[in-house]
Formats: structure tokens, sequence, C-alpha cells
């Protein structure tokens, strides 16, 4: 399992006027040597990363360093943290799951015999492991097993802007393990479902069409499994505001979608269905019941239990 970090990749070209902290002793371009940590700004930038930058220095004075040798200033303690042995590098974080289920085709009953079996899921860390100054990460990856799980507040956050793959998880009919504080987010999951489903859901399906289209103009080809999955969520967009669930899976529409992941079924009989499903889903939106926002302060009491919790000595010993 790994942690996916926000650390700056180190060979980005640092645009003109960053102010910069050297890492290593440097000689002026006309002077004498100054030391490590100086603070300077970027006044020439190299071609690509295999050259150096001039760094105009509090003086006035000139020097030239590679990339490698010099921290971006605002990130510069980011940076240290992490070369900084964490205490509690080998912490597991896996120990601490405590909602796993299946996603993708096999909980959308749309599978084949060569389908993998994605799994997806929350973790809550121990109360001191989140306080420490080292921090958690906002999620745990493996990608060779196929699985993900985020920290808990993550995990609410994208939910609570109805982020198509975190309502999925919540209504996965694959449930594989639920602690009992999952299980209370699971009964309490329908607060999570409100009118902002049909902004996120058809921004999503819309942006991801027009870039279907440019693939066909550039090369010809399609990625059908991915067309057969925007059309699903539109469905499945649909039946959340007019009944106030996430319809993870739409029997009557299997075979259909099935045709449209072997290539079956052309791109112009794919679209004009797209297009019939968009305006199904504004009428459906127009006559919504559903609440314009989440429950916001429930969600936030929640959290609270959870992360009280988090600091008992039954949690941060597991």
């Amino acid at each position: 399992m790994t942690a996916r970090d926000n650390r700056v990749t180190p060979h980005l070209i640092l645009p003109l006027g960053t102010q910069v902290v050297t890492r290593i002793a440097a000689k002026r371009l006309h002077g004498d040597e100054c030391p490590a940590g100086v603070v300077g700004v970027v006044t020439e930038i190299p071609l690509d990363e295999t050259h150096s930058y001039t760094v105009k220095l509090a003086d006035g004075s000139l020097i030239r360093m590679r990339r490698h040798n010099l921290y971006i200033h605002r990130k510069e303690l980011d940076e240290e943290l992490g070369r900084a042995v964490d205490p509690l590098t080998e912490r597991h974080l896996e120990r601490f799951v405590i909602y796993r289920c299946v996603v993708g085709s096999r909980a959308y009953g749309l599978e084949t015999d060569t389908s993998d079996t994605d799994r997806r899921g929350i973790y809550l860390p121990p109360a001191s492991q989140h306080w420490s100054l080292f921090g958690v990460p906002e999620q745990l990856e493996n990608e060779l097993e196929q699985e993900c799980y985020w920290e808990l507040q993550k995990f609410l956050r994208m939910a609570l802007k109805a982020n198509p793959n975190i309502l999925e998880c919540l209504y996965s009919p694959l449930v594989e393990y639920a602690h009992p504080l999952a299980e209370e987010l699971i009964a309490m999951r329908a607060m999570f479902v409100t009118k902002k489903i049909y902004q996120t859901y058809n921004g999503y399906v819309l942006s991801q069409f027009k870039r279907l289209e440019q693939d066909i103009r550039a090369t010809g080809s399609l990625k059908w499994k991915h067309a057969m999955h925007l059309i699903r969520l539109l469905l499945c967009g649909i039946t959340a505001l007019r009944e106030g669930y996430i319809p993870v899976q739409v029997p009557a529409h299997r075979e259909q979608l099935l045709a449209i992941k072997a290539g079956k079924l052309s791109w112009e009989a794919t679209n004009e269905w797209r297009l019939d499903l968009h305006r199904q889903f504004d009428e459906a939106y127009a006559i919504s019941s559903l609440p314009e926002l989440p429950d916001f302060a429930g969600v936030n009491r929640f959290l609270l239990s959870a992360r009280n919790y988090a600091s008992s000595p039954e949690w941060e010993h597991l």
C-alpha cells in the first residue's frame, strides 16, 4: 500500500520571479562565495532542467544554479519535511480501513471475464498520527491490487460535492467490510443525495464526451468502455433526482450498455442516446424534490464523532 503525497516535482521549469532558497553554497558570478540557505529571485530560466537558472540575491549579486539545488521558498518546509525521517514511517495505515467495497464493472453488473476487481473505501487514521507534524495522506493506494482508500474527511468532502465515484462507494451493492462507523455513515448516505448531482454528473459527462469526440477526430478510435460508463452515469443521475438514491446498477439497460462497451452500437446512436438522457436529466432536475444542498451540519457531527473515536486507546493501538 502506498500513500500519494503532494510533493513538488523537482524538474518543473520555475517561472521568472520565483523566490527561491539555495540548498548549497554557490560562487557569485562577480564576487565571492555565498552560503547555502540564501534567498533570491529567478531572473533567467533555462531551456530545460539540465541547465542552470540565474538567481538574483538580496544584495544584487547573481549566481547560477541547477534546479535540484534550489528550493521554492514557500515550499521549503514542505520539501524538508518530505526528506525528513518520519518516526512513524512504518505506519501500516491500511489497518485503519473502516470501509471496503467493490466498484467499477463488477459493482455495476457490467463485468466480463476479463474485468478487474476494483476496491475503494475509507480509512480513519488514529489521532496521534493525524495530529503529528508529518500528518497523514489523503488517500492510500495499491495499484497492483486496484485499491484506493480515502482519509475520512477527504471522503466526506468529496461526497458533499456529489462526486460520482464517492457516492457510488456509499451505494455499492458489494460491500466487503464495514466497521460500525462505516455502517453509521451508510445509514445516513441519503443526506449526500442532493440536486448538486445534476451539475456534477452532467458536467462530467459533457466534458468526457467532448474528449471522446476529440479522440475520434484525432485518431479515429474510441474508448467504448468509457462511453458506456458515461451513459450509465446519466441513467443513474436521472434516477437519483427522481427517486432520491444512487442506483449503481441499471439492469433494464444492461444489454444496451454492453453493446456500447463491445462497440456494437454506433457512435451516432450512442451520442443520440446521450443527448436524450441529458434532456431527461433536465426534466428530472426541474421536478426533483431533493434538497439543493447536503446537510453540512449533520455530516460535520459525524466527522467529529469519528475523530473522537480515533483518539481512543482502542483505535490508537489497533
